[in-house]
């Protein structure tokens, strides 16, 4: 490859420049078809493997087979659906053939759809029959319906010998990437069986380095993880490898939709014939493999090569040096690649499933990653230290990628770390850091919000909580603005090693903060007060599709519990939507407003809670801080009572303390649990009960539980971490 890169009269640029592509420093990522990150990421290592790494087989025949079978669905809707069966059939002579079309639900009884005689000739042999299900149980994704799907069967029969059969499992659903223009610009939303679904969920990454070490298992534990925090969507991103049919499978039976990218991850594509010839025919191999699966739901041509060429330094410094002629043929092989070439295969083999040509993109109509056309990436919140407020200034119309990083748990960092070395700025844990400078701006950004952590498991617990706070004040910031906004995927849902980086659950498998935070701030009903120019607006975003009645209650308390202003109000809740039901004026809630003092003490000693209540109980909670972490009076370690016993299922942990915890993180040392709830405010004086299930024994349970609290983790002067 290097002396073909060096024939060329120019060396495209490459995200993996930096890294090197030979002895040279050419990069060669640019002109190879295999996983981008290999090259090196800036969440992980640089593994440019080579060879067979999927199981490959010899099939052999005379006579004939069916080569696909494909359920195209041409119409629709919850009263019928239209479907056309297509079989491609390899003949090795010429015959009169019988086929026999079924289909059934999983798990029902076979429906005869009928049967058609076609001469076959010698070759391929592309056969279309209709099919109407009447009624059909549709796919739907999680939270708006059952995840239906069918079996259907094809069989060949040559006089009465069954010469081929081939099977297909999918479901059946409409599919839609609404894109009109509308008072805020342009749409960007995901219409399924007619129903506008906000996308809630996070971006993916390769489930490992060396990817033939991911198991069913390893699927299965990330996207079940997904869906128990209400996420109906994960970005499979460009950077990566198409992932195995069972990762579809396992999406389909959960309910989750796939943003499939084809594997361009940042870099310039050549625009030589053999190469964009090449990478169609994957395409094409790719969406056949691919196009049972209801999951997916939109095909996107790359990530970020499109807003890479427009906005980064590297592709400016690549323009300036080389004529005008060679930029514009650079540009030109892009829009060969991505406008015709994908687009077209997606066209001619995923109808319905729609295109967008890049994330984030406009479609080519104006510059890409605006708030008011197309999906967005937005990074001056981590990569500029910009605060973390700044979400708020924008309102884009699909946010696809956001992140703030934090380190892994301790026991994690254990499984790569000495003792010696639980340092950050230490040689390892530099290493396992591939941000350049990140444990360093997660340090610069906790010094902005929280006390000083007092020891190095302290600065990790701190970086949890951290992380899990600044995606939670972006997300709720995206549902609040739903219609304007239609989806919220941050980055990034797993890792690929041991390594502090944007996930949220790490290489293990183990739960972050920020994946428990998101099983609450993705809940399908979710309170959300958002605090500004002196005042508290109350919002209630809903994705169910059915109105509601609750109450919206709302409590200012001090930090050991007492109640200094209260207000209820009666609310009825329309399906699928957003908007204000409380305000509260500061002026109410603090003592003698006039003194500002006084309101300053105030803020710095009290906290509201925002509770949607239902029959006396609280559907969604969620609190509000008048100052910065770090200026509020917080009591200093408070006494958390905890009482552990068995159940039927597992264990039940039961919490209280006098004074508010903030943050409580619960953990067993190195036994692995489950648990159904942590890094939780703890109100004053209300109990709060954590189911748990582990195999361990009770007793050795109570022997290593610990709890921590915000407080816990501070320093009470400066200490090296």
């Amino acid at each position: 490859m290097p002396p073909y890169v060096k024939s060329q009269r120019y060396v495209l640029p490459a995200i993996s420049t930096q890294n090197g592509g030979n002895e040279e420093n050419i990069a060669t990522a640019p002109y190879t078809r295999k996983a981008p990150c290999q090259y090196g990421w800036d969440w992980g290592p640089r593994f440019v493997t080579e060879g067979i790494w999927r199981p490959i087989r010899v099939e052999t025949w005379d006579s004939f087979r069916i080569e696909n079978f494909h359920i195209h669905p041409e119409r629709v809707t919850k009263d019928l659906a239209k479907v056309a069966v297509e079989v491609e059939v390899e003949a090795g002579q010429p015959a009169t053939a019988t086929i026999v079309f079924t289909h059934e639900e999983l798990g029902g009884m076979p429906v005869n759809d009928g049967t058609q005689t076609v001469p076959l000739d010698a070759g391929t042999n592309h056969i279309s029959f209709p099919i109407r299900v009447a009624s059909p149980k549709l796919w739907y994704p999680l939270g708006y319906g059952a995840q239906d799907r069918y079996h259907f069967t094809a069989s060949v029969r040559v006089g009465k010998t069954l010469v081929a059969h081939s099977e297909v499992k999918t479901g059946l659903r409409s599919v839609q990437l609404r894109r009109v223009a509308d008072e805020w610009g342009k749409s960007f939303e995901f219409v399924i069986n007619g129903i506008p679904v906000f996308a809630k969920g996070a971006d993916m990454i390769p489930f490992d380095s060396f990817p033939t070490r991911v198991t069913a298992g390893n699927y299965r534990k990330i996207l079940e993880s997904a869906g128990d925090a209400h996420m109906n969507m994960v970005r499979e991103w460009g950077g990566g490898h198409y992932e195995s049919d069972v990762f579809y499978d396992i999406a389909d039976e959960l309910g989750i939709m796939v943003w499939q990218e084809f594997m361009f991850g940042g870099d310039m594509v050549p625009g030589d014939v053999a190469f964009q010839e090449n990478v169609r025919q994957e395409a094409v191999d790719q969406i056949k493999r691919l196009r049972e699966h209801p999951s997916i739901v939109v095909w996107c041509g790359n990530n970020e090569v499109e807003t890479g060429w427009l906005h980064w330094g590297d592709r400016q410094e690549f323009r300036d040096a080389v004529p005008r002629p060679v930029s514009e043929r650079v540009w030109q092989d892009y829009m060969v690649m991505f406008a015709d070439n994908l687009k077209s295969a997606v066209h001619d083999y995923a109808d319905p499933v729609p295109y967008t040509p890049s994330s984030p993109s406009a479609n080519f109509e104006e510059p890409p990653d605006q708030d008011h056309n197309g999906d967005m990436h937005f990074w001056s919140v981590w990569h500029a230290l910009a605060p973390p407020t700044d979400y708020l200034k924008v309102k884009p119309r699909f946010m696809s990628e956001f992140g703030f990083q934090s380190f892994p748990e301790v026991r994690t960092i254990s499984s790569f770390a000495k003792p010696e070395d639980l340092d950050i700025r230490s040689t390892v844990m530099q290493a396992h850091q591939k941000n350049h400078g990140g444990n360093e701006r997660i340090l610069t950004y906790m010094l902005r919000e929280y006390r000083e952590p007092k020891d190095f498991a302290s600065f990790v617990y701190l970086s949890q909580v951290q992380q899990a706070e600044v995606i939670k004040l972006g997300a709720e910031h995206l549902r609040r603005n739903r219609p304007r906004t239609m989806g919220s995927l941050y980055w990034q849902l797993n890792d690929c090693w041991p390594v502090s980086s944007w996930a949220s659950i790490d290489y293990f498998g183990r739960w972050k903060a920020l994946q428990y935070y998101a099983r609450r701030f993705y809940d399908d009903v979710l309170i959300s007060p958002y605090v500004h120019d002196g005042k508290v607006d109350i919002f209630v975003v809903s994705d169910k599709l059915q109105p509601f009645s609750d109450k919206v209650h709302a409590r200012l308390l001090d930090f050991s519990g007492n109640v200094l202003f209260e207000k209820t109000q009666d609310v009825q809740i329309p399906a699928a939507s957003s908007a204000i039901y409380l305000t509260l004026d500061e002026k109410e809630m603090f003592v003698d407003p006039s003194d500002q003092d006084s309101a300053k003490i105030g803020r710095r000693s009290s906290f509201l809670v925002a509770d949607m209540e239902v029959d006396g109980k609280s559907r969604s909670r969620n609190l509000a801080f008048f100052d910065v972490t770090h200026n509020l009076e917080l009591p200093m370690t408070p006494s958390v009572e905890s009482n552990l016993v068995k159940t039927p299922d597992g264990y039940a942990l039961t919490l209280q303390s006098p004074a508010l915890a903030r943050s409580v993180y619960i953990s067993f040392g190195d036994i692995d649990v489950q648990l159904s709830d942590n890094y939780f405010d703890l109100l004053p004086k209300e109990s709060a009960t954590v189911n748990i299930k582990t195999a361990a024994p009770l007793e050795q349970l109570r022997r290593v539980l610990k709890i921590v609290s915000l407080t816990d983790a501070s320093a009470s002067r400066a200490v090296s971490y």
